[in-house]
């Protein structure tokens, strides 16, 4: 059982750490009104363990927080990733659905974050539209490329 709570944790703390180093380095265009967060993509990763819901989470905090984020995006940006990470675990037997939530978790709540967080003087629906075709983008394509391929090695056990 102890092996388990290990390997539970070191993959929770490897998502999060690649999704920290994905933000960061992609910072220019997983931020503002018109974005497209390329870790994102990772928010498939509850499809194969349960591991990568704290490590997303944990991993989108520290992102918003180093990457610069206000302190309601900080929050409620991470919620909302946390959100989308239960919503892809909960549609694990729907492999082509599990992009979905994150793409609706964050159309819905980035536009509010940007309008009354960060003061962008645009009006929410055009912004729900532009940061949902960036997830679109990050999670419903990337994300879909990173599912497939890793259906490919499932034989490899890289998530128990």
């Amino acid at each position: 059982m102890r092996h388990k709570r290990v390997i539970f944790l070191v993959q929770a703390a490897a998502i999060g750490a690649i999704y920290v180093v994905m933000t960061l380095l992609f910072a220019p265009f997983g931020f503002g009104e018109i974005q497209v967060r390329l870790a994102e993509a990772l928010t498939i990763l509850p499809y194969y363990t349960p591991a990568a819901i704290p490590g997303l989470f944990i991993g989108c905090l520290i992102g918003n927080i180093m990457g610069g984020a206000i302190l309601p995006d900080i929050i409620f940006g991470s919620l909302a990733t946390l959100l989308a990470a239960c919503g892809s675990y909960l549609l694990k037997g729907r492999k082509y659905l599990v992009p979905l939530p994150p793409i609706l978790a964050n159309t819905v709540i980035v536009p509010f974050l940007l309008f009354y967080g960060y003061g962008i003087n645009l009006p929410i629906p055009l912004m729900m539209l532009t940061v949902g075709i960036g997830e679109f983008l990050s999670c419903g394509i990337l994300g879909s490329f990173l599912l497939a391929a890793l259906t490919k090695y499932k034989s490899l056990n890289l998530f128990h």
